[in-house]
């Protein structure tokens, strides 16, 4: 199956480090963080999981739960958080699914057999309250996913549920956001309060409503 962009996150039942779950009812009306580690107790993985626990005050900020992938066993998993809790400083406290059947990954697409036949990539998925499919980023299995960026989206993308606006490149919290072209910049001048600069007439910027 491949997700995509806009489709419903599909539901399923799963054995994890943290016990049995249903991934509905674990992300309940949270916004969701569900992404794929290509095998426990390899060095690239201990040090996202470590950085993605160090940031629990962050996503629960966001009112984000995040839940983590492996095609290896609860066992395994759970040794391997010893591990990354010495190794990273860090307390894990979300839940890693035990995905030996590949029935998850086979799911969500996190097998590319041109990359391993057997190993899933390195796939995070942002979904919504409403259960939809909001990003999809996909990283070679050597390269560490950089959460800055997962943090710097997950605000964008609830500032646009919020407000009429979308983020400029590089945007981050604070900044100024754009005024999207569905929206006249006579309207603008009228939902945006703070005011509207108008570059051109289809590259306006106001500031961020929310602070």
């Amino acid at each position: 199956m491949s997700i995509k962009l806009g489709d419903i996150a599909p539901n399923f039942q799963a054995v994890t480090s943290a016990g049995d779950i249903d991934f509905y009812n674990y992300l309940g009306d949270s916004w969701g963080i569900l992404f794929s580690h290509p095998a426990d107790y390899t060095p690239v993985c201990t040090t996202e999981l470590g950085k993605t626990a160090r940031l629990k005050y962050e996503f629960d900020k966001r009112a984000t739960k995040v839940i983590a992938l492996s095609v290896d066993g609860v066992e395994d998993h759970q040794g391997w958080i010893k591990d990354i809790n010495e190794t990273q400083y860090t307390d894990v406290q979300f839940p890693i699914i035990a995905d030996k059947d590949r029935k998850v990954s086979e799911l969500y697409d996190f097998i590319h057999p041109n990359a391993s036949a057997t190993a899933t990539v390195r796939s995070l998925l942002i979904i919504d309250p409403a259960k939809k499919v909001r990003l999809i980023i996909t990283y070679p299995a050597s390269t560490g996913r950089n959460f800055d960026e997962i943090l710097r989206v997950l605000d964008s993308l609830q500032l646009v549920d919020s407000y009429k606006i979308a983020t400029p490149v590089n945007w981050v919290n604070g900044e100024d956001v754009i005024v999207p072209p569905a929206v006249s910049t006579e309207d603008a001048r009228e939902i945006f309060p703070k005011g509207v600069t108008e570059v051109k007439p289809y590259l306006r910027y106001t500031p961020q409503p929310n602070i």
